[in-house]
């Protein structure tokens, strides 16, 4: 097996990605190329955590840019070739799933939805209810339907646009992670024991309010954002809620993240697991040392 050009950092929020990342991007004299669905972002760095150091696909949008999986992937890949071709290994890191699988193989992007289709499903589910959309989805495509949740409203218009266009949100086979990567790839999972994963995320989400989220978030949210940046993870709640409050929401739903980043880690072939309660330099020592071993 070829010796790896790609490190990948991956896992659950407040785990320490973007420490072990720098530092072993240090190690090996190179750049950190993000995997954040919500880093791409400007504007927010508070509330998407973004890192402090020069990081490659983070703040490159403008709030009220969509981003999308296909455009990503191929601004991810473009980086990792150019990265590599200059100092012969580049180091990936994020915590969205989808964005690590699009930066690291060939991904198969169904094309976006034509102009006005996207709307026209929304007004579907929005007039005749979620009932009766997920009805119409499992007459089109069962398989989706048996995956979607009928109030999960996102998916079930996603998955009415793609069935319409011909293609399907769960297509035939397990092809999540069918292609191996593009590049000798090492992919290093991130494993804090629930406890004390619990404790950081509590810690990180004080730090958060203590360094001005509430007042990022409203500036934020006067000039306007995209249906991609709304997704970001607390800025519903601190729009809506008292900050007591926003703080207690933010941290029940970044557990519930932290869990379906943990479900992505049992599903990426190969992936080796580091012991993340240990400083990141003795986390760089131990994925380096896995990555001279292929």
């Amino acid at each position: 097996m070829a010796a790896p050009s790609v490190i990948a950092v991956f896992g659950p929020t407040a785990s320490g990605k973007s420490a072990v990342a720098e530092t072993v991007a240090d190690r090996l004299g190179t750049e950190v190329i993000s995997c954040d669905a919500l880093q791409v972002y400007r504007g927010l760095p508070v509330l998407t955590n973004q890192p402090t150091r020069p990081t490659r696909l983070v703040g490159i949008c403008d709030l009220d840019e969509e981003m999308s999986v296909g455009v990503y992937g191929r601004l991810a890949r473009e980086a990792i070739d150019e990265v590599v071709a200059e100092r012969g290994a580049a180091v990936v890191c994020g915590g969205t799933g989808l964005y690590l699988r699009a930066a690291l193989v060939d991904l198969e992007v169904p094309p976006p939805p034509g102009e006005g289709v996207r709307e026209r499903w929304e007004s579907v589910y929005d007039e005749d209810g979620a009932a009766a959309a997920h009805a119409t989805l499992l007459a089109f495509d069962p398989g989706a339907a048996a995956a979607v949740h009928p109030n999960d409203r996102r998916r079930v218009v996603r998955a009415l646009e793609l069935a319409e266009a011909g293609s399907s949100l769960v297509p035939g086979g397990d092809r999540l992670w069918g292609a191996g990567t593009r590049l000798p790839t090492l992919v290093a999972g991130l494993v804090v024991p629930p406890d004390e994963l619990e404790r950081r995320i509590g810690g990180r989400t004080d730090e958060m309010f203590a360094h001005g989220v509430v007042k990022e978030v409203r500036a934020a949210l006067a000039t306007g954002v995209s249906r991609t940046a709304e997704r970001a993870l607390g800025l519903r709640e601190i729009a809506e809620l008292e900050p007591a409050a926003a703080r207690d929401r933010i941290v029940v739903r970044t557990r519930r993240y932290a869990a379906y980043q943990r479900k992505w880690m049992r599903r990426i072939p190969g992936l080796v697991t580091v012991d993340a309660t240990l400083t990141p330099n003795e986390v760089a020592d131990a994925i380096l040392e896995m990555a001279r071993a292929r």
